[in-house]
């Protein structure tokens, strides 16, 4: 059913699958035939021109396909044999007729006198998964990839349907060696949706589980939007190589490759500049324009008490522009927020409560009437637990 769904998705996204389904493929009919008519009846590439033009008129106006148009068909097809035409409106009038086997020989006969027939590509993957013959289905899904005017993008929504079922995740993954392009775009697609998350694990290859694997971010938004924060953590500490624990990662804004949302995501920007300096330094410059997020990571604080204290150094005069904040994940306002000078003074603290199981940890920039730029330059950063009383 699977793979069903997937053939008539593709149809519609290639080739408007209401005419395809009724009367093979729209576009090639010639906007000539009336013309060559005139110039040489009974010319084979004028007869197949003149049966398109019936067959797409037939199908657009919701009618039946003129039995003459099947018949010039047949003739062209022993007039002009290279031709594809004949084969796919065939093959096609075959299906409509429930002999599938006669449909198959048609569609494999226009795709041997056409490699590149994106017609004869669709209807092949079409009647080999309906039929459960995976092993010569999905090498057409994959030539689909190439002749679409989409390309993989345009099959990878439904290479990642077909993913669902780990029944067919052997094949998919023989699809993917054998065509390494198309793995990229149908994780990514399979990605969007946290169910999807032990498909796009077991279907994903070595070369594919780094840290900047175009799959990784999608995924781990879908896990977060869906609250699993614990398996998002895991995954990311899993593709990036790097051990994931409850606190702040990246204190010392050391690791430029770990990608967000569990290490930092730096502004750069119309609201400022957040840049790594060497030193275990974060730089910091505020234009004052307008207010934004400088620096931000997604934390797993259990509830409790904590404390965080750096140190400042630079314009700490006009510092107070710029303040920490803790949020839980997806509430409208922060459990608690400081100016990044008090901080670095006095130390922040500040309490997660409990049913918060996912904090972002927020360094903004906060507008005034009359705009005052800021640069500083964060050291020393700290995020420790603390007593009750502290």
């Amino acid at each position: 059913m699977i793979g069903r769904a997937i053939v008539v998705a593709l149809a519609a996204g290639l080739l408007m699958v209401q005419v395809i389904r009724n009367a093979v493929v729209a576009s090639a009919a010639a906007g000539t035939a009336g013309r060559g008519s005139q110039v040489w009846s009974g010319n084979p590439a004028v007869e197949v021109s003149q049966a398109m033009a019936a067959i797409t008129q037939a199908a657009r106006q919701h009618r039946d396909v003129p039995g003459s148009a099947f018949a010039a068909m047949r003739r062209a097809s022993v007039q002009e044999p290279l031709a594809t035409e004949p084969f796919l409106v065939r093959g096609v009038q075959a299906e409509l007729a429930g002999d599938d086997q006669t449909a198959l020989r048609a569609f494999q006969a226009a795709q041997w006198r056409d490699p590149r027939s994106l017609a004869a590509a669709y209807f092949l993957a079409d009647r080999y998964l309906r039929d459960g013959d995976i092993g010569r289905g999905l090498p057409q899904v994959a030539a689909l990839a190439r002749l679409a005017p989409g390309g993989t993008s345009t099959v990878a929504p439904y290479l990642a349907a077909y993913a669902q079922s780990p029944v067919n995740w052997p094949a998919l993954r023989t699809l993917f060696r054998a065509h390494p392009e198309l793995a990229g775009p149908a994780l990514t697609a399979l990605a969007t949706k946290a169910s999807s998350a032990p498909a796009v694990l077991a279907l994903a290859g070595p070369q594919q589980k780094a840290g900047n694997a175009p799959w990784l971010g999608p995924l781990l938004n879908s896990l977060i939007a869906a609250g699993d924060y614990a398996k998002a953590q895991a995954i990311w500490a899993r593709a990036t190589g790097v051990r994931a624990g409850p606190n702040v990662y990246d204190s010392s804004f050391s690791d430029k490759t770990a990608p967000p949302p569990f290490n930092w995501t730096l502004t750069s920007s119309a609201v400022g500049l957040a840049e790594r300096q060497a030193g275990g330094r974060l730089h910091l410059v505020f234009y004052g324009q307008e207010d934004g997020i400088l620096a931000t990571q997604l934390v797993l604080l259990p509830p409790g008490h904590y404390r965080l204290s750096m140190q400042l150094m630079g314009d700490t005069a006009h510092a107070r522009a710029l303040n920490w904040s803790i949020w839980c994940d997806k509430a409208a306002g922060p459990i608690a927020s400081v100016t990044v000078d008090r901080a670095a003074a006095a130390g922040w603290q500040f309490t997660v409560p409990q049913g918060c199981a996912a904090q972002w940890l927020r360094l903004s920039g906060a507008s005034a009437d009359i705009p005052q730029q800021v640069d500083v330059t964060i050291a020393a950063l700290k995020l420790e637990r603390a007593g009750a009383g502290a």
